[in-house]
């Protein structure tokens, strides 16, 4: 198994994957880690190609559900299928970086679709192209805008406590 390089497990970790796992263990669950991202990136993007409003109130249900469940709806399918396919460790439960950055998206996916109900469909087009950029950054190299977010306004306030 080859380790990543340091930049992308540094990328890894500032979603929350910093304390107990190391640099080949979270190597071992970038795939899985990234394919959540991958598969919802791909919904959301059919949504806002189709200007479909069915498909992206599924990709923001998802989501939201990845907010209140342990894990990452997609991540099931990979714990429980494919991750066997590719011979890999079992995803660890999201961390509070992932719920964030998944919250997040969850409200602007409601935004873009009232955008789109309501006959606003440049900003809607607009929007939705910033949230596919995000989407793309994480989906492929593992760059989360929102995990650094969060890590700016309450990682370091969790320290200061400590």
């Amino acid at each position: 198994m080859k380790i990543l390089s340091s930049a992308r497990i540094c990328r890894i970790k500032a979603q929350g994957y910093d304390k107990g796992f190391n640099n080949e263990e979270i190597s071992q669950h970038a795939v899985g880690n990234r394919f959540a991202y991958q598969m919802c990136t791909i919904l959301f993007l059919t949504g806002l190609l189709l200007t479909n409003i069915s498909i992206l109130t599924a990709a923001s249900l998802i989501a939201f559900l990845t907010v209140v469940l342990p894990y990452h709806p997609f991540d099931y399918l990979y714990n429980y299928g494919i991750r066997h396919l590719l011979k890999r460790p079992k995803l660890p439960k999201r961390t509070a970086q992932a719920k964030f950055a998944c919250g997040t998206a969850a409200i602007w996916l409601g935004v873009i679709i009232f955008l789109f109900s309501n006959n606003q469909m440049i900003l809607g087009y607009v929007l939705g192209g910033v949230l596919f950029f995000v989407a793309l950054l994480v989906s492929t190299i593992d760059y989360c805008i929102p995990s650094m977010i969060y890590n700016t306004l309450f990682k370091s306030r969790n320290v200061d406590q400590n």
